[in-house]
């Protein structure tokens, strides 16, 4: 028997071939949860619902309405939701100076409002269930807590997020609802795959990670899948599949530039 048997699930952001999202949900449909996913593209939505034996939704996180509706669904769907996750993010990289007026607003809807939504309208679908509530889970980020250069707005609208997460778990846990963060840090996927062809630029972050590996996409949903099943008795905090790497906190830009000027210089001669 499945870790998630008799479960249900809704991962909202899951709508890019192979991204953090998409992992999750075909990590929780194999320990045998119903898997609602959501997200603003229907087709990669429809086919991965197909493939796992799940069902899908459109969903925009910045949208309240769009946001209750989902909720709504999954309810309607699977009589209860005991378990949803907000994959979401956008890992805007830029100076403090140079970051404009509209991309503070797209962050601030998608990486604040985006995730009051989703609490508000998951708190209040496993408020009324019983016997128990649900787990929530928004996944976060290492930065937060070992900071790098140039993502002021990002890693802000993030600790929001978490503070959020924090108010949740303090307001109702008495309904059986248990809320959590989940930061990755630099983790190989379709989102940072341009990254990754940078040379040197893994160089820079292998030395922070005690561990001796960047963390994975499925060291991430692992942790989710155990936020999710019963015995994991956790509310209120800030989890790390990353390897330790806040032990040793980030590269900063410096580091990254030497490591890929090396790394370059090394090409050059070769």
């Amino acid at each position: 028997m499945g870790q998630l048997e008799g479960k249900s699930a809704v991962i909202l952001g899951a709508a890019s071939e192979g991204n953090m999202g998409q992992v999750i949900a075909r990590l929780f449909a194999s320990e045998g949860a119903k898997v609602m996913v959501a997200g603003r593209k229907e087709a990669p939505l429809a086919a991965l619902a197909e493939e796992i034996g799940g069902t899908y939704a459109l969903c925009d996180i910045t949208s309240h309405d769009e946001v209750h509706a989902l909720a709504q669904k999954a309810k309607a769907e699977y009589g209860r939701v005991d378990a949803a996750i907000n994959c979401t993010g956008w890992g805007l990289l830029a100076n403090l100076l140079e970051t404009t007026q509209e991309q503070l607003d797209q962050i601030t809807d998608l990486q604040f409002k985006g995730v009051h939504h989703f609490l508000q309208a998951f708190v209040k679908v496993m408020g009324e269930q019983e016997p128990t509530g649900g787990s929530i889970i928004s996944l976060s980020s290492a930065t937060t807590k070992a900071l790098i250069n140039n993502h002021a707005a990002y890693i802000g609208t993030k600790r929001a997020g978490e503070a959020m997460i924090e108010c949740v778990a303090n307001d109702f846990g008495h309904l059986g609802i248990r809320a959590n963060t989940v930061s990755p840090a630099f983790t190989e996927s379709p989102m940072t795959s341009e990254s990754f062809q940078v040379p040197g630029l893994v160089d820079a972050f292998m030395p922070k990670y005690p561990l001796g590996r960047l963390n994975t996409s499925e060291d991430v949903a692992h942790a989710c899948l155990w936020l999710c099943t019963d015995h994991a008795f956790v509310t209120g905090q800030n989890i790390q599949p990353n390897g330790g790497l806040t032990l040793r906190g980030n590269p900063q830009a410096r580091d990254i530039e030497a490591a890929v000027g090396a790394a370059m210089a090394k090409l050059q001669e070769g």
